[in-house]
């Protein structure tokens, strides 16, 4: 594994911590910007939304640039976004500032993503994109108590200086460790690939199949801590361990994850959602209980973001690796996101906290059904007769 795809997880681990940073500083950051808990939390999805429709664009602004280059700008943007926000003498700059760091965020994903499979060799670049995306989940382990515990300490303002100087670390690092990586032909032939790539119906299905594996995580994630305080009963300081433990799970899944995705891609993702929709259940059905409720919070850390080497690994396989489909695949992602939170508020309005964790179990049932085309492609391809007329057409890849 090349060490340069160590250093583009430095530089996710950097955007993933400015991502969760806000829904760890709600409270000061209300006061320090005179606005309600609810505005803070509209920074959240301001930066969401960002990423899922403002990425995509960025990316093919920087199509032209060589990739290395691509992420130095990137990083300049996101940088700027985020001076800009500890700066913020306002809301409104806030909310700006954030939109920013949003959307460069998301076009480094997609850059930074094809930049760990060009890297590599093509059977180990399910594995490299698992060691790339171990920047999220050091992101969700380390990033979002480290920054808390420095706002908490040294305001607000600091933990938004904090990640300033983590991402210039990234940069300087990237900068001096990642290679040039040119685009395979000319630069508009690059760019008429990439775009060619999205008219292919089993590109938006395979990239649907995305929103519904994250959707169905997010939707028990976003709402643990009051579900692990007001169901299972447990006191609020406790609540910062447990999700360390969760993010300690997704450590585990994601390795594990991708060693496997390159060769068992399509059943690394359905054993993936099947076992994620019993975890769901199993924690709507027994958050009353501590012990219960941890084993299947840990379950979904488990099985559930850390489906993304695989989901990467797929989808790559049915566009290409190249910066917009990695970008666009990210956006679908993010959608995930956005479904679990729009339905999970008013879910727990009308039917209380345990409700988003059936949502989540619904979505995971929508992913598997969104694999049927291509578990029935498999099955086709595996009884076709060896000395078949139909056997010697052009394989197709299902994974």
């Amino acid at each position: 594994m090349p060490r340069a795809v160590y250093v583009l997880a430095l530089g996710i681990f950097a955007m993933v911590t400015s991502e969760f940073v806000v829904a760890g500083l709600m409270p000061q950051m209300s006061e320090g910007l005179d606005a309600t808990i609810p505005e803070i939390g509209y920074l959240i999805t301001a930066f969401a939304v960002a990423m899922a429709f403002g990425g995509p664009f960025l990316t093919v602004a920087l199509l032209k640039l060589p990739q290395k280059r691509a992420l130095m700008v990137l990083f300049g943007i996101f940088l700027g976004g985020n001076v800009l926000a500890a700066l913020a003498p306002d809301y409104w700059t806030m909310l700006v500032a954030r939109v920013v760091t949003g959307v460069a965020s998301q076009a480094f994903f997609g850059v930074g993503i094809s930049m760990a499979t060009r890297l590599t060799r093509p059977e180990i670049r399910g594995r490299a994109v698992a060691v790339a995306l171990n920047g999220l989940m050091l992101g969700t382990l380390l990033g979002l108590p480290l920054a808390t515990v420095v706002g908490e300490h040294l305001g607000w303002r600091a933990a938004f200086w904090a990640i300033t100087v983590l991402t210039v670390l990234a940069a300087v690092a990237t900068f001096v460790g990642v290679p040039r990586v040119e685009h395979a032909g000319d630069e508009a032939g690059s760019l008429r690939e990439e775009l060619g790539a999205f008219r292919s119906p089993r590109l938006w299905l395979t990239l649907t199949t995305s929103t519904f594996v994250i959707g169905a995580t997010f939707a028990a994630f976003s709402y643990l801590n009051p579900i692990l305080t007001e169901v299972t009963g447990f006191a609020t300081g406790t609540v910062p361990l447990l999700l360390v433990a969760y993010g300690a799970a997704t450590l585990i899944g994601n390795t594990i994850v991708g060693r496997l995705a390159d060769r068992h891609t399509l059943p690394v993702l359905v054993t993936g959602l099947i076992l994620n929709f019993g975890f769901l259940v199993g924690f709507a059905l027994l958050a009353d209980l501590p012990v219960g409720a941890v084993v299947m919070m840990l379950g979904i850390g488990l099985v559930g973001v850390t489906m993304n080497p695989a989901m990467v690994t797929r989808v790559q396989r049915v566009g290409n690796t190249g910066a917009l489909v990695n970008s666009v695949h990210s956006s679908f992602i993010t959608g995930g996101i956005i479904i679990a939170t729009s339905l999970g508020g008013p879910a727990i309005d009308a039917y209380g906290l345990r409700a988003p964790l059936w949502i989540g179990a619904g979505l995971a049932v929508l992913g598997l059904l969104s694999l049927v085309p291509d578990l029935r492609r498999r099955a086709a391809d595996t009884v076709t007769p060896a000395d078949s007329p139909a056997a010697v057409r052009e394989p197709v890849e299902v994974g």
